[in-house]
């Protein structure tokens, strides 16, 4: 069905949380721009406001009512809010009890039927037992992302049980979706202008296991790796019991992946590995930390780290705080320990009081950042391959780009101040680094590495990671 051009037709998108989501949130942008609905930015011109919720920690679910709360603010008298993802999936009573007058309730897998909610005459809801959304076929979808790069959703679900994470209820089993699917997608990302492509999923390195095929996710980087065309292939999220000697040789065979991990490894401490349920103790993480280094000598390493688990010891933590300075690490997110209701970890004893987790948060985060501002040093006087992404956003006397070392939204920028030589954005430039500030470093550029292509829009979507 086409929507006339008079009818109520403006929809206005806000994805929370993960890079999945957006992807999701995507698809559904695509149904409704395919039905002849426009996107807008401001809230208020909206006739439809949909939100895609995150419900995976408290703080998340927070987020996700203040994001519901602020739209029927902003909206104008007869706008329709439409709610979905994980939080209406696993808490849907209490976005009803806190927000009565939500026009439509979708689930976290349940995508494709936002056209069926746009269009409800009544109030409704579709919540299905489908626990996550994984692209197939000809479905639609809108890259809302910056025209350059591009996240590709390779899996849903999760199939470890780490016992401080609900995941596996919010997102349910692993799903993998067939390797055609993936490069076929890949090619028309590649075939649309898209320069890097982010693989996601929970964790990669599960892909094809749920149909227990070998080395899947070799054997489709491989197959990815076969098509002709310069770009970046980026992995995000790696469990260090994940990274292969085959997965290294593979990065090592192909300068178009980036030499970059997000290796989740949350800690050290062999006790709170084991209570966490890792697959790994800290000898086997200090060892895949040393072997990546040592064959991949120019690789950007990023984690994420927790402190304040459960029973969490000043000593086990003074260990954490030792293994940053002894093995430093690119990029960290740090996060103090969430109790979750229905994780295991949920039962266990000693838990600790706040003050104390947010000492070790800040002790911690203060190590890293003296870390990092020794160890980007490394990177003076180098020149790099940098997509230059636009101006910044404190002033247009400077641009912005990111090296191979730099994912988008988590990590830091290159600050671009001699950027006469660029005449487009989200092309490839060759940058000398001259210093460092903290996470970002600074630097000129030196020449243009891709040829002038013609500055593209995209409809906007209100991303909070």
């Amino acid at each position: 069905m086409f929507v006339s051009s008079f009818s109520r037709n403006k929809i206005h998108f806000v994805s929370l949380g993960c890079a999945r989501n957006l992807v999701d949130s995507e698809v559904m942008l695509g149904i409704l721009m395919k039905a002849g609905y426009e996107v807008v930015e401001n809230s208020a011109e909206a006739d439809f406001l949909v939100v895609n919720t995150c419900g995976f920690l408290a703080k998340s679910r927070d987020e996700s009512c203040d994001t519901i709360g602020s739209l029927f603010k902003e909206k104008k008298k007869d706008a329709k809010v439409i709610v979905a993802g994980c939080m209406v999936q696993n808490h849907s009573e209490e976005i009803k009890a806190k927000f009565p007058n939500v026009h439509y309730f979708l689930g976290s897998g349940d995508v494709e039927k936002i056209l069926e909610a746009v269009q409800s005459d009544n109030a409704g809801e579709g919540i299905t037992s489908a626990k996550s959304y994984l692209q197939t076929g000809e479905i639609p979808r809108q890259i809302s992302t910056p025209k350059h790069y591009a996240y590709l959703k390779i899996a849903e679900g999760c199939a470890k049980r780490c016992s401080f994470c609900v995941i596996p209820d919010i997102k349910g089993v692993l799903r993998s979706k067939p390797m055609e699917q993936v490069v076929k997608e890949f090619k028309l990302l590649l075939d649309q202008g898209v320069k890097e492509v982010i693989l996601i999923a929970q964790d990669l390195g599960d892909y094809a296991k749920d149909r227990k095929e070998k080395d899947g996710l070799e054997s489709l980087l491989k197959e990815m790796l076969k098509v002709e065309k310069d770009f970046w292939l980026r992995l995000l999220y790696l469990y260090p019991d994940e990274i292969t000697d085959g997965l290294i040789e593979i990065m090592q065979s192909d300068p178009r992946i980036c030499p970059y991990l997000d290796m989740p490894i949350q800690h050290i401490n062999d006790r709170i590995l084991k209570s966490m349920r890792r697959k790994t103790d800290g000898a086997q993480i200090r060892e895949t930390l040393e072997k990546l280094r040592k064959q991949i000598p120019n690789i950007v390493i990023r984690t994420s780290l927790m402190v304040g688990f459960p029973g969490e010891t000043e000593e086990e933590f003074e260990e954490l705080l030792t293994f940053i300075q002894k093995y430093p690490l690119d990029n960290v997110g740090i996060f103090t320990y969430s109790k979750e209701e229905g994780s295991f970890s949920a039962k266990l004893a000693g838990h600790l009081p706040e003050e104390v987790k947010q000492e070790r948060f800040e002790k911690l985060a203060s190590m890293q950042k003296k870390m990092v501002k020794k160890r980007n040093k490394r990177f003076l006087g180098q020149k790099y391959k940098v997509v230059v992404e636009g101006y910044h956003p404190e002033t247009d006397l400077l641009m912005v780009g990111r090296f191979y070392g730099q994912c988008p939204e988590i990590d830091g920028q290159v600050i671009i101040n001699d950027g006469r030589k660029v005449d487009a954005f989200g092309e490839w430039y060759e940058v000398e680094i001259t210093e460092v500030a903290e996470y970002d470093l600074i630097g000129r550029v030196v020449k243009s590495l891709s040829p002038k292509a013609p500055k593209k829009t995209s409809p906007r979507l209100a991303v909070h990671a």
